[in-house]
């Protein structure tokens, strides 16, 4: 069934099973609802599938590479075979390395250690600050935000013909927009990028969950992502791509599990020979819950089919779009424009509104949970606010008035788990709060709007 047949208010397919669906909250105008949790971008739920997993293995729990019993083997075997699948859901190239990091940044941060010396990094000033900020000692070429997909393109090859020509260099660019949701060109922007003896490393934090994610056909040199968005908490990600820049690079922690043999020399200092490979990068005990999370959950949205979780999840991006588009305060922000390619996740703001307390009537009078703010994309927003970096929204400020700027934004985002109800309530109660107000009273509280007790 395409998604132009299905009828109003029905979706594709059913939402996948995920931890909190039934939770209920209290109102502040009384009784309580089932929470709407419509924050995915920022962390998606548990699925089911996932709990379920970690749970059957919980009992049988053991140090990973460090020891001969039982239970160790099993969760050395259960850690590596978590590695395998990773790399099988991204489609790596076979001598391609997974490594299991804490989160998108920590993957990021990793790679810009690793990063030979001279390397020269390019990266758009649209991007969050897990990709905008790592490459504190690289040099860094920031470039503008585009206005279109082909002007990205078109602004790096620019700069990338002005670089050093036979220097490193490093292109970092998103897939999809954490603020607006939308597509990057990276297919586009790696040829480009290899066209001028570049790398490429994708943050795939927001596309992964949402689209499948091909590390072969997209012709990246790194992807990175996390679990906690990919509907696996436990607070693990992943940098996978090329070895050899990280296998030359010094261990992104020194400890055990990083090192091969560790001496003593005559005059008392170490002499340390390190692993090649992922335990290269990996010191410590691993997060070996985290990995098989992330592993259970590329299982999930595997067997599940990307093709059925995108048609529904457009479904619903079109209902979203549709019903702020009825309010005519309501303006939808946008890179783009509106008919780009996208995933769910679309932030905007109210005039007359200031988007914190907005954000915390959703919550506290209908029991929705988005985020408002500048998303830890503070350049995006801001150019797409048109405000002045200095300036900072709380709840306690004036409401924007008409045809001021607003200081920050409210987003909405959702996925394979989002119930077609929660998304009819949020359009209902952005139509409601424009139309009647809010019913209680704000405050800012330890810099957040909260209701007046």
């Amino acid at each position: 069934m395409s998604v132009s047949a299905v009828a109003p208010g029905r979706s594709v397919c059913a939402p996948l099973p995920v931890l909190g669906r039934d939770v209920t909250v209290p109102l502040v105008t009384g009784g309580e609802v089932t929470y709407a949790a419509l924050d995915y971008a920022a962390s998606a739920p548990a699925l089911q599938r996932v709990w379920d997993d970690v749970a059957a293995y919980a009992p049988y729990y053991g140090s990973v590479h460090r020891g001969a019993g039982y239970l160790s083997q099993l969760s050395t075997e259960l850690f590596e075979s978590s590695r395998r699948t990773v790399a099988e859901f991204l489609d790596c190239r076979p001598d391609d390395e997974v490594i299991f990091t804490r989160s998108t940044t920590d993957s990021l941060n990793l790679l810009a250690r690793a990063l030979p010396a001279g390397c020269q990094v390019f990266v758009f000033a649209t991007e969050h600050h897990a990709s905008l900020l790592p490459w504190r000692d690289a040099r860094v070429t920031y470039l503008d935000a585009p206005r279109s997909p082909g002007q990205a393109v078109d602004a790096l090859e620019r700069a990338l013909a002005l670089r050093e020509p036979h220097g490193p260099a490093l292109v970092c660019v998103t897939g999809a927009s954490n603020v607006t949701g939308e597509l990057w060109p990276v297919t586009e922007l790696a040829a480009a990028a290899h066209a001028h003896g570049a790398r490429i490393v994708l943050d795939a934090a927001q596309l992964a969950p949402h689209h499948p994610v091909s590390v072969r056909d997209l012709d990246v040199d790194w992807v990175a992502f996390s679990g906690h968005k990919l509907y696996a908490p436990f607070g693990a990600g992943v940098l996978a791509g090329r070895t050899d820049w990280l296998h030359e690079a010094e261990p992104y922690l020194a400890g055990g599990g990083a090192s091969r043999r560790v001496t003593r020399r005559d005059d008392g200092s170490l002499d340390v020979e390190w692993h090649c490979g992922a335990a290269r990068h990996e010191a410590g005990s691993p997060n070996v819950i985290g990995a098989y999370a992330i592993a259970s959950a590329c299982k999930a949205l595997t067997e599940a089919g990307f093709d059925a979780l995108v048609e529904r999840e457009q479904h619903l991006i079109r209902r979203v779009r549709a019903g702020l588009a009825e309010v005519p305060e309501v303006k939808v922000l946008s890179l783009f424009g509106d008919d780009a390619p996208r995933v769910g996740v679309i932030s905007f703001v109210v005039e007359g509104f200031n988007s914190s307390r907005f954000a915390a009537a959703l919550s506290a009078e209908w029991g929705i949970g988005v985020r408002d703010g500048l998303f830890c994309a503070h350049p995006l927003v801001r150019t797409l606010l048109g405000t002045d970096p200095e300036t900072q929204g709380e709840c306690g400020a004036p409401e924007a008035a008409p045809g001021e700027a607003s200081l920050n934004a409210v987003r909405v985002s959702f996925g394979a788990g989002t119930p077609d109800e929660h998304v009819e309530r949020f359009v209902t109660a952005v139509r409601e709060l424009v139309r009647d107000g809010a019913r209680w009273q704000y405050r800012t509280e330890g810099g957040r709007c909260v209701p007046v007790v």
